[in-house]
This record gives C-alpha cells, sequence and structure tokens, in this order.
C-alpha cells in the first residue's frame, strides 16, 4: 500500500513478475478491496500463485517510525515483515516510508549476531561494473565498528549477487590519501586493513560512478546526500538533454540519427533497472522500493529479492561476520 502510486504499481509489477518467475508465489498485502481491485486490473484476480493478506492500516509517507512501529500493527508493512518472521514468506518488499520499514523490520526481525545497526545498500551503476554501496540512511551517525561491519554486509552481498570472488572494498572520503578524512574514518581503514576483507583504500564521491571497486562504504548520512545528490544529476542532464535535442530542426535531425544510440544510453543508466535497496543485517530479506517506482521498477525490487532467497544472503553475512570476528580474536 505505500509509495507514491501503491497497488497501482505495486500488483502491476507483481504481475510482471509471475509472468516472469514460473515457480514464484507471491502474497498482496493490504485493504482487500483495492488490492483485488488492482489485480482484475492487471488480469491476476484469480491466480494461482497469489494470496491476499487483509489490513486495515496504511503507514503513510511522511509518518515517524516510532508511530508506525507503535500505532500501525495492522498495517501492511508490519504484516509483511510479520509473514517473514514466522516463514510464511521469505521476503519483504515495500515501496513504503524507508524510516518505518527499517525500524518495523529491526523490531521484527531482529538483527545478525554481531550487527548492531542493518544498513540500506544499493547498487550503483559504473563504468564497466556496477558498485554496492552503503549505508544509504538508515544511520546517520555510525561509529568506526559499525562501519566495518557496513563493509563486511557489503561484501557479502558483491559476492552473492555478482559473483565477484574477494570483492574490492572501499571506504568514501574526501580525498584518497591517508592523511585525508575525519578520526572515524581513519580507526575504519585500520580496521578494515587489518582484516581479512580486500580492502582497497579510501576513494573520493566521484568514484561512485567509475566503477573501480565492488563495494564502497560510508555512513547513512553521507550515503544518502551522495544518492539524492546523483538522482538530481541525472533528472538535470536527462531533461537538459531533452531540450537540446528537441530545440530546432537540425536539433531533431540529429536526435533521429542518434536514436540508437540514445536509446542503448537510456536503456543502460536507467535508474529502473537498479531498483531494490537490501536492508541488510537483519534475520531476513527487506528489500527497499525507491518510493516513486513504476512497475518496471518495483519488478526489479521483487527480482532483487528473488536473488537474495537464492542466495542465502542473510546467512551468509552471519558466517561471514563470525569467521572475521573470530579471527581477530585469536590475532
Amino acid at each position: 500500500m505505500g509509495g507514491d502510486h501503491g497497488p497501482t504499481v505495486t500488483v502491476a509489477a507483481a504481475a510482471r513478475a509471475l509472468a516472469r518467475h514460473a515457480s514464484l508465489e507471491l502474497v498482496l498485502v493490504g485493504d482487500e478491496a483495492t488490492v483485488r481491485a488492482a489485480m482484475s486490473a492487471n488480469g491476476i484476480a484469480n491466480h494461482a500463485r497469489v494470496t491476499l493478506e487483509h489490513t486495515t492500516q496504511v503507514v503513510e509517507m511522511h509518518e515517524k517510525p516510532s508511530q508506525a512501529l507503535r500505532g500501525k500493527r495492522d498495517s501492511s508493512m508490519r504484516k509483511a515483515i510479520d509473514l517473514v518472521k514466522d516463514g510464511s514468506a521469505r521476503a519483504c518488499v515495500s515501496a513504503g516510508n524507508t524510516g518505518a520499514l527499517m525500524a518495523i523490520a529491526r523490531f521484527v526481525l531482529k538483527t545478525l549476531p554481531g550487527i548492531d545497526r542493518p544498513a540500506i545498500c544499493a547498487t550503483m551503476p559504473g563504468l564497466g561494473r556496477t558498485t554496492h554501496v552503503l549505508d544509504l540512511g538508515a544511520n546517520v551517525d555510525s561509529t568506526s565498528e559499525e562501519l566495518f561491519r557496513f563493509a563486511v554486509m557489503g561484501a557479502v552481498l558483491a559476492e552473492a549477487v555478482d559473483n565477484r570472488e574477494k570483492p574490492s572494498v572501499a571506504l568514501l572520503n574526501i580525498g584518497e590519501e591517508e592523511i585525508k578524512g575525519n578520526d572515524r574514518v581513519k580507526q575504519t581503514a585500520l580496521l578494515l586493513e587489518q582484516s581479512a576483507l580486500n580492502y582497497v583504500g579510501f576513494v573520493e564521491g566521484n568514484d561512485i560512478f567509475a566503477g573501480k571497486v565492488d563495494v564502497i562504504v560510508c555512513d547513512g548520512f553521507v550515503g544518502n546526500v551522495a544518492l539524492k545528490a546523483s538522482e538530481g544529476v541525472a533528472r538535470m542532464l536527462s531533461e537538459m538533454a531533452r531540450e537540446e535535442l528537441t530545440r530546432g530542426l537540425f536539433s531533431k535531425l540529429g536526435a533521429l540519427l542518434a536514436r540508437p544510440a540514445l536509446r542503448a544510453l537510456r536503456d543502460r543508466a536507467d535508474p529502473r533497472s537498479y531498483n531494490g535497496a537490501s536492508l541488510v543485517g537483519l534475520r531476513g530479506i527487506v528489500i527497499k522500493s525507491h518510493g516513486s517506482a513504476d512497475a518496471l521498477s518495483f519488478e526489479h525490487a521483487i527480482e532483487v529479492a528473488l536473488l537474495e532467497i537464492e542466495k542465502a544472503v542473510p546467512e551468509r553475512i552471519s558466517h561471514l561476520l563470525e569467521d572475521i570476528l573470530a579471527g581477530s580474536e585469536t590475532t
């Protein structure tokens, strides 16, 4: 029921995902009348692999996480996470209020052993390869130990999802030199240097989309600012390109000739293809879709959930962290 568009998008995405995956079973959680109408509109009213869980409440996008946690126990968001907790579902995908989703998921599912705070990790497009960046807003003030654990979780995600052996891990900083950065970043660098992770040092903001490394670690304040700034730049460039390519006759002719290349560029950089951020560090899989997602975009978030189920991401994070912490204790 969450996001900017609610069931008109989420149910349409569900129909697309069901058509693509023959073994996929979905539980649609929300107001029964509203969801059933959307199911009928998308041709899955009587689909054998879809069940509906009725709820009476909705977590609004502007609500404080504490309010949603205490006062919305029959919300679609809470019920969906409860289904993961009791084993009725393998993962939860939501386009709703990010803070509320994190708070409820942390309260209901709990964190993995050794993890104090979950993080939001998303895949960013790059030159040659994608990069996993975390944290993107769950924790605005993280300790060096927490940043170290973010690095572990990001490394597991990159290895499992992208099949990258010994994924490279970097810290986001204001410079690549060792003398740059605050004490927290420098202390995190020491922890990473002493670990079994493939730590490669500091990177700057302009390296996020360069495809240099597999994982970039930062606290949620920095990560969210970087994410929103990049989204703003992408929208600006897209609008500028549209204005210039339609400015006059010759521009329109050039755009016509360049259409194949422009279409390929659009598909390669389409943010919908990267939708679906992982709430890593939980005892269960929760995927956060962008609130403004369309059906194609939300379908991709479902695909991310399927992949993390297949790769058993929470279990792999738990095992790697256990091994790393055990190794650090013996040394």
